[in-house]
């Protein structure tokens, strides 16, 4: 079908989104030795995307109004391409800063605009799953990040002939990010095939393209109600004041914006690109060491890809709510679940496993000091460990040290960290996209999604930034603890307040929905 071709070129701009936003997982344990970074600053590193991504989300909708839908995407996979390049080039921290900086604005767009054009492309029918296409090709694009994270750390410590010629041993987080750079050329190629919005096109003032490019779509009957419908709608908010940002907070969106403004934090604050985008640190804290971890990683990726397609299958039979009380139901389960299987966890570092450490640090050293000594946390090991061998050493050398000295269960933590993502990629991944692009009226709709995808998106560099400072303060555990008791929160919200809004037109939405000024 025409109109699922064209969804899914566009929605490639979330598979750039995912594979930009999650590559850093692999980089993080090369750049923290490396530039020498603190908790915080390693903490930018990863949520500096994020913030520039939040201003970008901000400003996306407004200039989708005035310039389009397309030629802002085109602009995002020009962003996309000169980051990777200029990040896998950077010789300082903060021009590594700099560099993924200029990616968030990409991000941000790519946030923004697909799931808003794809929204206005759609037939109702089939709305949800379409709109859930940029959904997947975040999780495709976070998968991707994963899996090459893994062959280019495997490459790099291959010892082949071909690896060693393009140095991959010696600049294997630069190539993870600069690899980026291939897809974001292919879908600035790609964005040349697909139409302009027609929702757009008729807003902007060019009813005959917009007719013509939902004749494409819908075929020539139902594009005409379409326009009428369309046209209509736009009629009626003649009677009103030229929209502007203050229109989002207007009393007759005070609903909608409510919904809009919850989920929005709701998604993140639960932790999911702490998941994400920490998946091989959080994995070493289990002991199973860097190469294990990056594997496990890999099947976060998958996990996440399989259950977002479940949510696309499901999302137009279920409905968007169910699916929402399912997965935050899961989400405070699986957190809960975590946070558990780290605070049972104990160090102990012997003279046997001592011997065990399979890096250049004085293993004399940790035998007078450490040895036979038992820590009931990570807290107390970790901060033992820096005492003992310095900052710099104990952040280097960490991820082996813990696999000698924890008594955890591994699979356990394994457990928890998928089933966490597959009740996130069933229900707050693609929904929330969903439910942005069908709560707010179409006079509206540029402004307040980009209204809650600043407040989404500044949550989750929130999350990012603290993130190695909480694992380092407050412990795995509490810290899994307190992300299980904002999705309690959130479950009770959704049962409560969030509507359903499945096989219904954006138009009659916006009657049901939005109150009359």
């Amino acid at each position: 079908m025409y109109v699922t071709r064209v969804a899914l070129t566009v929605a490639l701009g979330g598979f750039l989104m995912g594979f930009d936003a999650s590559v850093i997982s692999g980089v993080v344990r090369f750049i923290e030795p490396e530039f020498g970074l603190s908790k915080l600053q390693l903490g930018w590193a990863v949520g500096s995307l994020t913030l520039t991504s939040t201003l970008g989300m901000l400003i996306a909708g407004p200039l989708s109004d005035r310039f389009g839908r397309r030629t802002i995407l085109k602009l995002a996979a020009v962003l996309f391409a000169v980051s990777a390049i200029a990040s896998a080039l950077a010789q300082t921290f903060w021009f590594l800063v700099v560099a993924r900086m200029l990616g968030g604005f990409g991000v941000g767009f790519a946030l923004i605009i697909p799931p808003m054009y794809i929204g206005e492309i759609a037939p109702p029918k089939i709305r949800g799953r379409l709109v859930s296409f940029n959904q997947l090709n975040i999780v495709a694009g976070i998968s991707a990040a994963f899996f090459t994270n893994y062959l280019i750390l495997q490459w790099a410590q291959s010892g082949a002939g071909w690896a060693q010629t393009f140095m991959m041993d010696e600049y294997t987080w630069r190539w993870m990010l600069g690899l980026e750079t291939l897809p974001a050329i292919a879908y600035f190629i790609g964005l040349y095939f697909v139409p302009k919005s027609p929702r757009w096109q008729i807003m902007a003032g060019n009813v005959e393209d917009g007719e013509k490019t939902f004749t494409g779509i819908l075929g020539p009957e139902r594009a005409r109600k379409q326009v009428q419908d369309v046209l209509s709608a736009l009629e009626a908010d003649k009677e009103k004041e030229k929209v502007s940002i203050r229109e989002i907070f207007h009393p007759y969106m005070r609903f909608v914006l409510l919904i809009g403004v919850t989920l929005a934090i709701l998604q993140q604050i639960t932790g999911i690109n702490a998941v994400f985008f920490y998946a091989p640190v959080i994995f070493e804290q289990s002991g199973i060491g860097t190469d294990a971890s990056f594997m496990q990683a890999v099947l976060v990726g998958l996990t996440n890809l399989v259950f977002t397609v479940f949510a696309i299958l499901l999302i137009d039979k279920l409905g968007r709510k169910p699916l929402l009380i399912f997965g935050l139901a899961g989400i405070t389960l699986m957190m809960m679940l975590l946070a558990y299987g780290f605070d049972s966890a104990t160090y102990r570092l012997d003279e046997e496993s001592i011997q065990t450490i399979e890096a250049p640090v004085n293993l004399e050293l940790l035998s007078a000091t450490m040895a036979n000594v038992t820590y009931e946390d990570d807290v107390q090991f970790r901060y033992a460990l820096t005492e003992v061998l310095g900052p710099e050493a104990a952040v280097e050398f960490e991820s082996a040290i813990i696999t000698a000295a924890i008594d955890i269960n591994p699979k356990l933590i394994l457990f928890g960290i998928l089933g966490f993502v597959a009740s996130f990629a069933i229900s707050l991944g693609p929904v929330m996209w969903v439910m942005f692009s069908e709560l707010f009226p179409l006079r509206a709709k540029g402004f307040a999604i980009s209204f809650v995808g600043f407040i989404n998106s500044g949550v989750s560099f929130l999350v990012q930034l603290v993130f190695p400072w909480e694992l380092a303060t407050l412990g795995n555990s509490m810290t899994f603890l307190i992300y299980g008791a904002f999705a309690a929160i959130g479950l009770f919200f959704v049962w409560k307040f969030v509507p359903e809004t499945k096989n219904r037109s954006l138009e009659e939405l916006e009657e049901a929905l939005v109150a009359k000024a």
